[in-house]
C-alpha cells in the first residue's frame, strides 16, 4: 500500500511498488490526462509534478512516491483557469491535443522556477517535452503569454 497526496487528496494505493506512476494515475486514480507516450522518459508526455518538480511518471516507481505530493493537469487548475492553460486556449496551441497536459506540467514548473524565462531558457527546458504536430513555436508563445499574465497577476495581487 502507497500513500501519497493526489491534486491534495491523500490517497492510498493497493499495487505493487515497482508499478509505474503513470499506470496508478491512469488505471487506479482515474486521472486519465497524464498520458502514455514512449515508456522511457524520453518524450514528456507523461509529466506530472513530484514534490513541485516536473517528473516523467512513466520511468517513476510507484514506491518512490510514498509521501509525497503529486499535482496531475487535473489537479493545476479543475477549471482550466491556470495562466498557462488560458494561454494554451487562446493561442491555440494543440493540434491533435496528445502531448498537451505533459507540456502545460513541464511549463507550469518551469515558470515556478524561472518567472520571467527568456526563449532560451523556455527551449532548454522544453527540449524533452516532444510536439509530433510541430507546434513548438505556439508553445513558447503561450508560456511567454502565461509569464506575462502571472506577473501582471501578483503586481495587481
Amino acid at each position: 500500500m502507497i500513500e501519497c497526496t493526489i491534486n491534495g487528496e491523500k490517497v492510498r494505493l493497493d499495487a505493487d511498488p515497482d508499478m509505474p506512476l503513470l499506470w496508478a494515475l491512469r488505471d487506479l486514480a482515474g486521472l486519465t490526462g497524464t498520458k502514455f507516450g514512449c515508456g522511457i522518459g524520453l518524450c514528456g508526455a507523461c509529466t506530472v509534478h513530484v514534490g513541485g518538480h516536473a517528473t516523467r511518471s512513466c520511468i517513476t516507481p510507484l514506491k518512490d512516491v510514498a509521501g509525497a505530493e503529486i499535482t496531475t493537469i487535473e489537479g493545476l487548475d479543475a477549471d482550466g483557469g491556470h495562466p498557462l492553460q488560458q494561454a494554451w486556449r487562446e493561442l491555440q496551441v494543440p493540434q491533435c491535443g496528445y502531448c498537451q497536459s505533459g507540456q502545460i506540467m513541464q511549463a507550469a514548473a518551469l515558470l515556478k522556477d524561472m518567472p520571467n524565462p527568456t526563449d532560451e531558457d523556455i527551449d532548454a527546458v522544453m527540449t524533452g517535452n516532444l510536439c509530433r504536430c510541430m507546434t513548438y513555436t505556439r508553445i513558447r508563445g503561450a508560456i511567454r503569454d502565461a509569464a506575462a499574465a502571472m506577473k501582471e497577476g501578483s503586481a495587481h495581487g
